[in-house]
């Protein structure tokens, strides 16, 4: 058995903040990949002017960052496209000993102490614990394998010249039926809201009911809830999604009581109005469901 380090405790200094557009860890996307146009920025402290030099030449960059929304680890947890729990180590779950996330993100520009990056899956105000350059000669092996996950896509990698280097699970097809696709398209115009591509990048990973995702059964289909929206589907064959609707996630009576200031924050004031005027024009067939739903 291997005895514990002597060193029992390090201490490391953030370098910066990273902003993102996902205040809350559960609207974040599970992999960098999966949120490939969404920008961000890191800023840097003013001790590191000198340290970014040189920089600007690289497409790519690793960035570790601390989780530090997460609260705790376990040695298994069921990842969002696994259909059983697995080794902690064997996944990229955030519920680690040492909550350090890694991902590896776009380099756009460098405007002074602020890195202006796209491909961002961290949660805003992550704290940056060091950046990286990515060197593809050194940190892309295609021919790797990747455990768990070719079982899970073992059709797809019969494919003729498939590698492993691509997503050895096959993503499911997205469909917006015409009732969700009218509900999306005023949502963006109205309000600037745009859930088609979060909605579309969770439900590509599987539609199975599961907890990181927010998916449960809803009838003889499945509702995802993304926000304070919530989004009913159903499967088609085995690997074909059909998004059906866009509901509120208040309950009616919920949006009938006047806003009180001192019981709602200004963006919860907001959101209720945006979900009074969508209500206004799509009326639902039935009671909404609640925000945690």
């Amino acid at each position: 058995m291997t005895s514990r380090p002597v060193t029992s405790s390090l201490v490391l200094s953030p370098i910066g903040i990273v902003r993102t557009p996902f205040k809350e860890k559960m609207n974040a996307p599970r992999q960098a990949v999966a949120a490939d146009e969404v920008s961000g920025t890191i800023e840097l402290l003013p001790e590191y002017e000198h340290a970014i030099s040189d920089l600007e030449g690289f497409d790519r960059l690793w960035v570790l960052y601390w989780f530090h929304l997460a609260s705790g680890w376990r040695p298994k947890v069921l990842p969002p496209r696994s259909e059983r729990r697995r080794g902690l180590f064997a996944t990229r779950a955030p519920h680690r000993p040492n909550p350090i996330g890694l991902s590896s993100v776009r380099l756009v520009r460098i405007e002074g102490l602020v890195l202006h990056i796209r491909g961002v899956d961290m949660v805003d105000e992550s704290p940056v614990l060091d950046i990286k350059p990515y060197v593809p000669y050194a940190d892309a092996f295609p021919d790797a394998r990747t455990g768990w996950l070719e079982s899970q896509g073992a059709a797809r990698r019969a494919d003729a010249g498939e590698t492993s280097a691509r997503d050895p699970i096959e993503p499911y097809a997205i469909t917006w039926g015409d009732e969700a696709r009218t509900r999306a398209a005023w949502l963006r115009d109205a309000h600037g809201i745009d859930l088609a591509a979060p909605v579309e990048g969770t439900l590509k990973l599987g539609p199975q009911p599961h907890p990181y995702r927010r998916i449960k059964k809803h009838g003889a289909g499945f509702r995802l809830a993304y926000k304070d929206w919530r989004v009913v589907f159903r499967l088609e064959g085995s690997r074909h999604v059909v998004i059906e609707a866009i509901e509120t996630g208040y309950r009616a009576a919920q949006l009938r009581a006047p806003p009180v200031a001192h019981e709602h924050s200004g963006d919860e004031r907001e959101s209720m109005a945006v979900h009074r005027d969508f209500v206004a024009h799509f009326p639902p067939r039935n009671e909404p469901h609640d925000p945690e739903g």
